[in-house]
């Protein structure tokens, strides 16, 4: 990295390169390094430990699939749990669920809010001063092993399985995850390009086979995440939640009054459909 270009090398051999017009912030915080400057065709950027994790440009996209796939799925989620998402992305489309009567976000770093809160402000667009919100510092594997409290929908939004991230794709994050869920209850997270990172994909789905009956993925193109479609894991015990049909969907869409750019319910049927490279990976460890 030089004082004007930003070189993401999450993946040895191959990169991408991002001109820093303007670097707002970079410095280590308590857990990693974050950095985040301006972009002439992303806006806003934001990276932690040499990976890019955000983007204003197409943040979007992510953050609305994997918040209102799960939420609408479900049909009367009254209490959200956010793991990670200190940039408050994901944070502002829960909220945008009159329904949810609580959200609980775990973040392992208050730097990462904080920071986002001054120079992602477009992210957060305010969420975090919403009543409905609680907002808890702490190790996410650690909360979910240790909270009493139980949630419909559960949102790993996690970095890589890399640094302070790579907890929260163990075994026993999961089963912490399965006791925090409510019967029926639905648990999404990022799991990122398996078209650049195939072994994730298969570890996922055997980590969470002994506490969810119903596992798959869904996919969306984000571009900033390079290497084809991005995959989200879904795990539940209520295989009928996965099944929910456009019309349903379209209903409960147009209930909740949602105002996207990205998700719609055509969207969310068709996510569904995996690319036959992943399905041809998921079958060997079925």
């Amino acid at each position: 990295m030089s004082d004007t270009q930003y070189l993401e090398t999450l993946y040895p051999g191959y990169g991408q390169q991002f001109a820093m017009d303007t670097v707002l912030f970079r410095a280590p915080t308590e857990h990693q390094e974050l950095i985040i400057f301006d972009n002439e065709r992303f806006g806003r950027v934001m990276a932690l430990d040499g990976i890019i994790q955000t983007t204003e440009a197409d943040e979007f996209i992510y953050h609305e699939m994997l918040t209102h796939v799960p939420i609408l799925a479900h049909g009367s989620a009254k209490r959200v749990l956010i793991i990670g998402g200190g940039d408050g992305g994901m944070l502002r489309e829960v909220i945008k669920h009159q329904a949810v009567e609580r959200v609980v976000q775990v973040e392992i770093d208050h730097t990462v809010i904080e920071m986002c809160k001054q120079h992602l402000p477009n992210h957060s667009q305010g969420a975090f001063d919403d009543p409905r919100v609680e907002i808890v510092i702490d190790d996410g594997k650690a909360f979910v092993l240790g909270c009493q409290e139980q949630f419909d929908v559960i949102i790993s939004d996690c970095t890589d399985p890399i640094g302070p991230g790579e907890a929260l794709f163990e075994s026993d994050f999961y089963k912490g995850c399965k006791q925090c869920l409510t019967e029926g209850g639905i648990f999404v997270a990022q799991n990122g390009v398996p078209f650049m990172q195939q072994g994730e994909a298969e570890t996922t789905y055997q980590r969470l086979a002994p506490y969810f009956a119903d596992r798959h993925f869904y996919v969306a193109a984000v571009p900033t995440y390079i290497g084809g479609a991005m995959s989200f894991a879904w795990a539940s015990d209520n295989a009928a939640a996965r099944q929910v049909d456009v019309a349903l969907l379209s209903q409960r869409f147009a209930a909740a009054k949602l105002d996207t750019r990205y998700y719609n319910p055509a969207i969310h049927v068709g996510s569904f459909a995996l690319p036959q490279y992943l399905v041809d990976r998921l079958a060997k460890v079925s």
